[in-house]
């Protein structure tokens, strides 16, 4: 694919980190540059429990821009990146959206990660035209609401729910299934999706219960999946939760196997769960970018100039920004090398079509989605992530 010159890895790494601090206010021209500002915004939880993938997300997208900077300085463009910490939180990520498309230099985002954010957020860029690439956000209803703006480079949730469901049953042999979701429009979402593929398949389930995020103590859900020894327990949420999930049940004696979606798809994981996080099995709609040899150049090279080992989500924060790159430029060509619109940008990013990310191949159908999104298998052992294979 083309990424344009890549400068030093040195001087690289300078810039990663400075480029992270740009100024919120501004516009029009770069100072003494006499270049135009154009800023590219990301929205991920930055601060907060779900922050080691939020920042993922934000390095990948950063380190993708970064390699461009030169090639679009030639252009005429001083491309910024301009980070958003939306805290996981709905309100907070209305608020940030509402700020990005008051600043006319905003020309496109990539976000979020959790769905829960990104609908109520979508709201608000499409009334600003503001175009969304999602590295991350699953859940169905994100692109079935007709939203001109909403794109996501990632599998949906009934294409990863199905998945998840069918492997347990036809891989691990599962029978019976005990199913815990933190009541989000991701976790729910993704729990009703495995629910029904199981009642299809004619698994048992034996429960199927939702916890509130945040809290520390989750006996009285796992006194009942526990008691009722199912096959496998399978969690639709985060890893904040299910790690302590995941190592209470282990406490209380389970002995069956653990299971989620991407939720979960975290070295954090290991982190809260401990030795506990052993055999963990997971769904992810992110695959592994160092199964190749290029792809294992790609996250050397990456972790040298963000000192950071990579996340599953690092390259689709990667993938995502090059995506709003190669639109921004095919606009900016199409409006005669000047700087193009939010609109105009927005429609040369949904026409994007067979785009060869560093792991992913990008063409969006009508609804924003992603026609070459598939869904993934991990486990983990020895307290490390270990990628299986794409779910068949």
């Amino acid at each position: 694919m083309a990424k344009g010159k890549v400068a030093t890895r040195g001087f690289l790494a300078a810039i990663l980190s400075t480029s992270l601090l740009v100024s919120a206010c501004g516009g029009g021209t770069s100072q003494g540059s006499g270049l135009e500002v154009i800023k590219l915004a990301t929205q991920s939880p930055l601060s907060g429990a779900y922050a080691n993938i939020g920042d993922a997300i934000r390095q990948g997208a950063n380190y993708a821009l970064m390699e461009e900077k030169d090639e679009f300085a030639k252009l005429g463009f001083d491309i910024q990146l301009f980070p958003q910490d939306d805290q996981g939180d709905p309100k907070q990520g209305v608020a940030n959206a509402q700020l990005l498309v008051s600043n006319k230099d905003v020309l496109g985002v990539v976000g979020h990660y959790n769905t829960g954010v990104a609908i109520p957020s979508s709201v608000v860029y499409e009334k600003g035209s503001l175009v969304m690439v999602s590295p991350a956000n699953t859940g169905v209803d994100l692109t079935e609401e007709g939203k001109k703006t909403v794109h996501r480079i990632c599998a949906r949730d009934d294409a990863q729910g199905p998945a998840a469901a069918m492997y347990a049953k036809n891989t691990m042999g599962v029978k019976t299934a005990f199913l815990i979701h933190d009541k989000t429009a991701y976790g729910q979402g993704l729990g009703d999706q495995v629910k029904a593929q199981f009642e299809k398949d004619g698994v048992k389930v034996l429960g199927y219960e939702g916890i509130t995020v945040g809290e520390k103590d989750y006996s009285a859900v796992i006194n009942q999946a526990v008691s009722k020894n199912p096959d496998v327990i399978f969690f639709g949420g985060i890893y904040a939760e299910g790690g302590l999930i995941v190592k209470q049940a282990r406490e209380k004696g389970y002995k069956g196997i653990f299971m989620g979606g991407d939720g979960i798809d975290s070295s954090d994981l290991a982190n809260i769960a401990g030795a506990a996080v052993e055999g963990v099995v997971y769904t992810s709609v992110a695959g592994d970018v160092t199964q190749t040899e290029v792809g294992k150049k790609w996250a050397a090279d990456y972790e040298k100039a963000t000192q950071k080992k990579p996340e599953t989500y690092s390259v689709y924060g990667y993938d995502s920004m090059k995506v709003l790159l190669n639109g921004l430029k095919e606009a900016a060509k199409a409006n005669g090398g000047k700087k193009p619109s939010r609109e105009q940008v927005l429609e040369a990013v949904h026409k994007t079509k067979d785009f060869q990310g560093q792991f992913t191949k990008v063409t969006f159908n009508e609804k924003g989605d992603n026609q070459f999104a598939e869904v993934f298998i991990y486990k983990f052992e020895n307290g490390k992530q270990v990628f299986v294979g794409k779910a068949e």
